[in-house]
């Protein structure tokens, strides 16, 4: 059923990208003594945006050429202040030319394949038409075009007309297909640039890794440092001092080691959860929520395991954001929803506190570069009196 859907929305956008292709070819004609015109640029452009809505392309291509047509005017700005139409605008009007004629050129070069797909589907038409004209008449015992149904023509028949529905078929698919790589040619990035765009990315993520990773290991100093190591020393000095005749401060000796035992436990789990890799993320969460000081509801919801850098950085999501709302936000309620979403893990975190979180603060900056490393997506809604929400899509693939 999924692919009969499929098929006849392939179907549907070949027949319509042949009436486009044919009022487009209009638009060319009428157009063409006008073409260095900014207006009918920006036609060309918006009509350019319709055809890679129609072929579903990534809306990534529409913003390329958003992009272009935001920067057209700055690269007209070094023409003359004379006749912005004639030949007289130097090398910044022939550079905003060679842009603004990108659209036009794919509307061009389109076209002819458009018109194709627009002819490849007429003649599917036809010949869905005339089987359905002979199968009726032959169902009420008449002849067709004085042929009645014998078995050899029946077959003969039948056999051409799967034949060439299987071609039509094929032609309708390429045809497709074909404009979807000549709009990914003409409108898309230029390799170079989508290249050098990926190579910064790609070092900004690196140096965002270590700088994560420094910052975690400060944290992990100063937990140590403030917290367990003050512990010990206090401990230290009980023991010491039941040993000088103090019994009675053994039971108090005796806490603070548990107290230690259990803030090295936690720091443990901050330095990576070994639960994580027997028992999934789902009991992960479900440790943090029950070592937070604020009620937090885990809804985790994953068919299958995702990889374990993954499940890592969801981890550390979720229990970075449980532990700003409970330090910082004076939440009463934390909600944790975990869930696939187009091959990718979705991880919201809420919570009603006062709001105010910004993505550049220490931890969720962390974060956001932990993400990023993954390719992900990261977001902080938190706006004043709250409430918060934390975002981070994490693809599998």
């Amino acid at each position: 059923m999924r692919a009969a859907a499929e098929g006849l929305r392939v179907a549907g956008a070949v027949a319509l990208g042949g009436v486009t292709a044919l009022a487009e070819l209009v638009f060319l004609l009428l157009t063409l003594p006008f073409l260095g015109n900014p207006n009918v640029r920006a036609a060309a452009r918006r009509l350019a945006r319709l055809e890679a809505r129609r072929l579903r392309l990534d809306p990534g291509l529409l913003d390329a050429l958003d992009t272009r047509e935001s920067r057209e005017p700055q690269d007209g700005q070094g023409a003359p202040d004379g006749d912005g139409d004639g030949d007289g605008g130097g090398g910044g009007g022939g550079r905003n030319e060679g842009r603004g004629g990108r659209a036009t050129g794919y509307l061009a070069a389109r076209a002819p394949v458009g018109l194709l797909g627009g002819v490849v589907f007429a003649l599917l038409l036809i010949g869905l038409w005339i089987g359905v004209r002979l199968a009726a008449a032959w169902v009420r015992g008449e002849p067709f075009d004085g042929m009645l149904p014998t078995a050899p023509l029946v077959a003969y028949l039948g056999g051409a007309g799967i034949v060439l529905l299987f071609l039509d078929l094929s032609g309708l698919v390429g045809v497709h297909a074909l404009e979807r790589r000549l709009a990914l040619r003409m409108l898309g990035p230029d390799p170079t640039e989508a290249l050098q765009r990926r190579i910064a990315e790609l070092a900004e993520s690196r140096a965002g890794i270590v700088a994560a990773v420094d910052s975690e290991r400060r944290r992990i100093e100063r937990d140590l440092h403030d917290g367990l190591q003050q512990r010990l020393v206090a401990l230290s000095m009980l023991i010491g001092r039941s040993r000088r005749g103090r019994p009675e401060l053994l039971e108090q000796a005796h806490q603070e080691a548990q107290q230690a035992l259990t803030e090295l436990r936690e720091v443990a789990w901050r330095v990576y959860p070994s639960g994580l890799d027997s028992l999934g993320l789902g009991e992960a969460l479900a440790g943090v929520a029950e070592r937070s000081s604020v009620p937090v509801k885990v809804d985790c919801r994953l068919d299958r395991r995702p990889p374990m850098a993954v499940e890592t950085a969801a981890y550390f999501v979720v229990c970075e954001a449980v532990t700003n709302a409970a330090k910082h936000a004076g939440a009463g309620l934390i909600t944790v929803e975990v869930h696939e979403e187009d091959d990718a893990v979705l991880v919201r975190v809420r919570d009603d506190g006062m709001g105010g979180a910004r993505e550049s603060g220490g931890g969720l900056s962390g974060l956001a570069r932990r993400v990023a490393a993954l390719d992900g997506r990261f977001a902080v809604d938190s706006p004043a009196g709250g409430p918060t929400t934390i975002t981070a899509v994490l693809p599998c693939g």
